[in-house]
């Protein structure tokens, strides 16, 4: 299929998902169908960039896919929590016996679907490009023996090895971080949770600043020198082991009239460090393997194995994050830990 229309198909597909949880089953499933559809959609959103552009544009247009990508987390997440707070819910609950709704959670999943609905009428104003490809196989058997084949193709090729290990690495550490940012929070700045989850978008802020700051400043033929940068990641997130609450207790800064604690800004401004260095390393990384997968085999079968391979990478690094939690490893050993693997 043309790749528009694949993400307008998988767009149905989540809303169908949302539908599922709106009407009583099981939320895990209701997640998995739009975890399903988000695979497929993957794949046609960044595959089609090689259709559009020529290979020196395509780390400029994956930075700013990754800053809006970003932006709309950001956005999505403030959106959440004001779906559920008391005076939006009643508000839209006013309008919710027309569809027979009386609790904000169905209100606000209503909504959302509404959104995945809006991304579909985008999605079917996206031009058919004209690439052709050649007839895909509908015999699963095939399709796993292809698929195969591109995950082998691709840990081959030198540069998409590199590539490939890279934003694995990244993608996985970075589902990591977001814990680790939250019970950093809790113990060394004494946060509370839903104050932690402003230090997890000071660093979504900061990918979103790297990431567009990448677009216009690397270009495909040097998109491996950014990789001192993912080593200079690694060392910030060390240094958190040795940044607590008491490191600054009783400094404060005025700024525009602003009062606010030495210790918050510098956080803050930490994390926006961090935030930046990974948006800025994995961005041209992300163009350099949709080029070496568009030379070798198609955009979107490389990017499928992208996804496949940080998938695993966020369930192995999850699991072994809450095995250490586990273990009551405190939170400034995990960070070193983690900083530590991710530099080497």
């Amino acid at each position: 299929f043309p790749k528009g229309r694949v993400m307008l198909l998988t767009n149905g597909i989540k809303i169908i998902g949302c539908l599922m949880m709106l009407y009583g089953s099981h939320p895990l499933l209701a997640y998995g169908i739009v975890g399903f559809g988000a695979a497929a959609y993957s794949p046609a959103k960044y595959g089609i960039l090689t259709e559009l552009l020529p290979a020196e544009k395509l780390v400029a247009a994956n930075g700013w896919i990754e800053g809006l990508t970003v932006i709309s987390i950001i956005f999505g997440t403030a959106l959440g929590g004001a779906l559920l707070s008391a005076n939006v819910s009643s508000f839209l609950l006013g309008y919710g016996t027309y569809i027979n709704i009386n609790a904000p959670a169905e209100m606000a999943m209503v909504v959302i679907a509404g959104l995945y609905l809006l991304a579909g009428l985008f999605n079917a104003y996206i031009p058919n490009t004209g690439a052709v490809y050649s007839r895909q196989a509908r015999n699963p058997i095939h399709l796993i023996r292809d698929f195969s084949h591109c995950f082998v193709t691709l840990w081959r090729d030198r540069l998409g090895q590199i590539s490939l290990s890279v934003t694995t690495l990244f993608w996985g550490a970075g589902a990591t971080l977001q814990f680790i940012v939250l019970k950093w929070a809790e113990e060394s700045l004494d946060m509370n949770l839903s104050r932690g989850a402003v230090l997890q978008a000071v660093v979504a802020i900061g990918v979103a600043i790297g990431a567009t700051y990448a677009a216009f400043s690397v270009p495909l033929k040097r998109s491996l020198s950014v990789l001192p940068m993912g080593m200079a990641m690694g060392g910030v997130v060390m240094l958190m082991a040795f940044f607590t609450k008491t490191t600054f207790p009783d400094y404060t800064l005025h700024l525009w009239g602003v009062v606010a604690p030495l210790y918050l800004v510098i956080a803050y401004f930490f994390l926006m460090i961090v935030g930046g260095l990974a948006g800025y390393f994995v961005v041209p990384m992300n163009a350099l393997l949709q080029h070496r997968g568009h030379v070798l085999l198609s955009a979107g079968h490389s990017i499928a194995v992208q996804n496949f391979n940080e998938n695993i990478s966020v369930l192995a690094m999850l699991c072994l994050y809450a095995l250490l939690v586990r273990f009551d490893v405190p939170v400034g050993v995990i960070a070193i830990l983690f900083g530590l693997f991710v530099s080497a």
